[in-house]
C-alpha cells in the first residue's frame, strides 16, 4: 500500500509532534511515523514524570554546539512564552520549580495528551508501531516501513539521539544523515553522571546518597568563576561510582576526557571563619566549622583527607582555598544509559538555521536532539525541540 502526504515526519517525540502540528495548521497533509507503540515516550519520563517543558530564562547561551549562533533564529521564532501559551490553551496547570524551570502540576501525560489533541485538530495522522526499513529519494522521498510505503516531497527527521537506549534510542537519524551526504559531529553522552578514578571512589563513594549544594566549573580553578559561563551552582550527589546531581550533570556536557573539574564546596561562604576566631584550633573545631555548611559525614571525610599540618592563619587560608577549589579528575562518564541527552549530531553547517532544512538535499529536514545543539539541564532541551520543530513546520 502506498500513502501520499505533503510531509512525512520520522519520530513522534517533542520536536516531531510540534512540527506536525505547525505544518498541519497550515493545511499540509502530514504523517508522523513512530516505531514505538505510543507517542511521546521520552516526554512521559521527563522531569520525574512531570515534564520540565521549558525554562523562562532560555537564551542561546544555554546551548552547546560547534556553532553557538545556530540556535538563535529558531529560539527567537518560537519562545518559552509561545509554548506556555499552548500549555495554558490546553488548561494544563503548571508551576515554576527553581531557576525558571516549568513543570506540570499533575503529569507529563498532560503534555503528550495536548500534543496528540492538537495533532488531531490539525489533521495530522500518527502511525504508531511503524518501523522504517528504508528511505530513498527520487523526485520525492519514499519511506518504506514494515506495513506501508509513504511518499512525500518533504521528510523531517526527528528521531532523537542515543540517550536512554531502553526507550528505543538508536543511531537511525545519524545514519540517515550520512546516507544523504550530511556530516555528523561525533555524538557523546551529555547531562550524565561522572565516574571517578579508583582512589577517589575509595575515598568518597561509600558515602553514596550524600548531597550538597556546590558550584562546579570545568577545567582550571585559577580562572575567576565570574568569567566562566560553564559554572553551575546546584546540588551534587555522591554515587557508588562517582558524582551526579544537577551540578554534575550540567558540567558533564563541558567536561572532556583527561580534564578536571573544580568544585566549590561552600559557594560564597567562609568555611574557616569560626575556626580562625576559636580559642582552640584543632580537628574537632575544624569538623564543627565544616559541618555547619556540609553534610556531616561528607564534611568529616573531606576534612580527614585534607587535614592541615598546622593551625596557623596561613594553613587555614590554604584549607579555605582547597574547600573552594577542590579539583577532581573524572575518568569517564556513565554512558548513554544514564545520559539525559546526546551532544553532537547532524552538523549545523549542513542546515539552514531558519528552517532546519538541509542545504544539500531540498525537502530534507532535521529537528530536535538529532542536531548538534544540546541544552543545559532545566527545560532547555524541550525548548529546543519545540523551537526547531516549529521552524521546520512553518516552511513545510
Amino acid at each position: 500500500m502506498v500513502l501520499k502526504f505533503d510531509a512525512v515526519i520520522l519520530g513522534a517525540g517533542a520536536a516531531g509532534l510540534l512540527c506536525a502540528i505547525e505544518a498541519g495548521k497550515r493545511g499540509r497533509r502530514v504523517a508522523v511515523l513512530e516505531r514505538s507503540e505510543r507517542a511521546g515516550k521520552k516526554i512521559l519520563i521527563s522531569g520525574g514524570g512531570r515534564c520540565n517543558f521549558t525554562n523562562l530564562y532560555c537564551q542561546p547561551e544555554n546551548f552547546l554546539s560547534a556553532n553557538p549562533h545556530f540556535a538563535k533564529s529558531a529560539l527567537a521564532g518560537y519562545t518559552p512564552a509561545d509554548f506556555i501559551a499552548l500549555i495554558e490553551k490546553g488548561q494544563i496547570p503548571y508551576h515554576e520549580k527553581t531557576l525558571g524551570q516549568l513543570f506540570c502540576d499533575r503529569s507529563a501525560q498532560d503534555v503528550v495528551g495536548l500534543l496528540e489533541a492538537e495533532c488531531g485538530a490539525a489533521g495530522v495522522q500518527i502511525f504508531l508501531g511503524c518501523s522504517v526499513r528504508e528511505v530513498t529519494r527520487t523526485t520525492e522521498f519514499i519511506v518504506r516501513t514494515d506495513r506501508v510505503e509513504f511518499h512525500a516531497p518533504a521528510l523531517v527527521v526527528a528521531t532523537g539521539g542515543l540517550s536512554i537506549p531502553k526507550m528505543g534510542a538508536t543511531s537511525f537519524g545519524y545514519d540517515l544523515a550520512r546516507q544523504f551526504g550530511l556530516k555528523i559531529c561525533e555524538p557523546r553522552p551529555a547531562l550524565v553522571p561522572l565516574v571517578l578514578g579508583e582512589a577517589d571512589r575509595s575515598n568518597y563513594c561509600d558515602l553514596t546518597g550524600v548531597s550538597a549544594e556546590v558550584s562546579v566549573a570545568a577545567g582550571n580553578c585559577s580562572l575567576p568563576r565570574s568569567r566562566s559561563s560553564h559554572c553551575f551552582r546546584e546540588k551534587m550527589l555522591i554515587t557508588h561510582r562517582g558524582l551526579s546531581g544537577p551540578a554534575i550533570l550540567q558540567i558533564s556536557s563541558y567536561w572532556s576526557a583527561g580534564g578536571s573539574i573544580c568544585i566549590d564546596l561552600a559557594p560564597e561562604r567562609d568555611v574557616t571563619a569560626p575556626l580562625r576566631e576559636a580559642k582552640v584550633r584543632n580537628m574537632a573545631a575544624a569538623r564543627a566549622a565544616f559541618q555547619r555548611i556540609l553534610p556531616k559525614r561528607f564534611a568529616t571525610r573531606w576534612l580527614d583527607l585534607h587535614a592541615p599540618r598546622a593551625w596557623s592563619n596561613q594553613a587555614l587560608a590554604e584549607l579555605e582555598r582547597q574547600a573552594h577549589e577542590w579539583v577532581l579528575e573524572p575518568v569517564a562518564v556513565e554512558g548513554y544509559e544514564k545520559a539525559e541527552v546526546t551532544a553532537g549530531g547532524v552538523d549545523t553547517r549542513e542546515l539552514s538555521s531558519k528552517s532546519m532544512q538541509s542545504r544539500k538535499v531540498p525537502g530534507l529536514f532535521f529537528i530536535g536532539e538529532v542536531i548538534d545543539v544540546t541544552g543545559q539541564l532545566g527545560g532547555f532541551n524541550f525548548q529546543w525541540a519545540w523551537s526547531s520543530g516549529v521552524a521546520a513546520g512553518r516552511v513545510l
